[in-house]
């Protein structure tokens, strides 16, 4: 029984003096962010890589769009299915999951931005524009919302606003 009691005091105190006298010194993990400068354009959006382009129309049904006066009613119209299938995505003053909406005609063609609503899974597969946007945006694809014509021209009066 001694000998038990001997052997267990014994190999406690050198379980103590082996982890005792080894001090590791261990880094603390620390997520600090830093605030980084932004470049902004006219609209002012974060810089992109993405080149302006507004002679390029996109690839779906829309050829020409031509804007007129302001219509309220489709502003309107357009505020709210803005608010219900894009919002997830895009904010109207910052980049999210995707771009800035806010001054996008100065950056993009009214018909452009219509076929990217409209037919975006062509357009990302085979619009070099599109397709530099998913690489920016680290390969998140716009999903296809199914949109009408009236509702991604209502949204596109929309945006005119911003």
């Amino acid at each position: 029984m001694k000998k038990i009691l001997l052997t267990m005091a014994l190999g406690t105190a050198m379980v103590l003096v082996s982890c005792g006298e080894k001090k590791e010194k261990k880094e603390k993990f620390s997520y600090e962010r830093t605030k980084t400068e932004k470049k902004a354009d006219n609209a002012g959006a974060e810089a992109s890589k993405v080149p302006v382009d507004l002679d390029n129309k996109g690839i779906g049904p829309i050829e020409e769009v031509e804007f007129g006066d302001i219509d309220q009613n489709m502003v309107s119209q357009g505020e709210e299915a803005f608010k219900t299938k894009c919002t997830a995505c895009h904010k109207v003053d910052q980049k999210f999951i995707g771009p800035d909406l806010q001054g996008i005609y100065e950056r993009r063609s009214p018909e452009w931005v219509m076929n990217m609503m409209l037919n975006p899974d062509v357009m990302q597969k085979e619009d070099p524009i599109a397709k530099a946007l998913v690489e920016e945006y680290n390969g998140t694809l716009m999903l296809n919302q199914n949109l009408t014509e009236e509702e991604a021209r209502a949204i596109a009066e929309f945006l005119r606003t911003l």
